[in-house]
């Protein structure tokens, strides 16, 4: 691809790092960014230079915040009593968007994985535990994808928790097997959540 100017093709160069951007669309977004105001490119610049800088991850639960506690755990409308764990980020906003899930989250940053050297200390496991044995949980919904390693991860943390009075459930597999929980349509990912089954430990 031949580029008029070595300014466009270093933005080029640089969008097309996303998932899921080529060079024809990274493109295109530069192309739409020489037509708009200043003001306005300077707004996305900041923007994105402060997704980078400012964000922090709750203290609480890792999902990301504002602030030391993000809003989900400050909110005194949450049931304290009941925790989703997920994966990654991605799986709360998609949770959130289901409007059928009230409790709180514990995000552990990935799902335990040996062949890619991803064992539990990567995770967030041990304040998982460490949640688990303080605070007044009565549930655990383990919401992980339908995979090898989603499995592997959920029976690990079933273990570490074997010692505690507390409910393990998985959500149903109305997500199928194999299948992203990111992508999942929210109908299906809302039934899963309230329709979710004890986990046979």
């Amino acid at each position: 691809m031949n580029f008029p100017s070595a300014l466009i093709e270093e933005a080029v160069n640089q969008l097309s790092k996303f998932p899921g951007v080529g060079k024809k669309s990274a493109l295109r977004m530069v192309l739409h960014i020489l037509k708009q105001e200043p003001q306005d490119v300077i707004k996305l610049a900041q923007a994105v230079e402060q997704v980078r800088t400012l964000i922090k991850y709750c203290n609480r639960c890792h999902n990301v915040s504002d602030g030391e506690l993000c809003n989900i755990c400050q909110s005194h409308k949450r049931n304290s009593e009941l925790v989703c764990v997920v994966e990654d980020l991605r799986d709360v906003m998609a949770i959130e968007n289901t409007s059928q899930f009230n409790g709180l989250y514990h995000v552990l940053g990935g799902v335990i994985s040996p062949i890619n050297g991803i064992g539990p200390d990567e995770l967030k496991i041990a304040s998982l535990v460490s949640r688990a044995e303080t605070e007044n949980i009565k549930e655990l919904v383990i919401a992980l994808s339908a995979t090898p390693e989603g499995d592997t991860t959920t029976f690990y943390i079933s273990k570490k928790l074997a010692h505690l009075p507390i409910q393990i459930s998985t959500i149903s597999r109305g997500i199928s097997i194999g299948g992203e929980l990111e992508y999942a349509d929210e109908i299906t990912l809302g039934r899963s959540i309230v329709s979710r089954v004890p986990y046979g430990k």
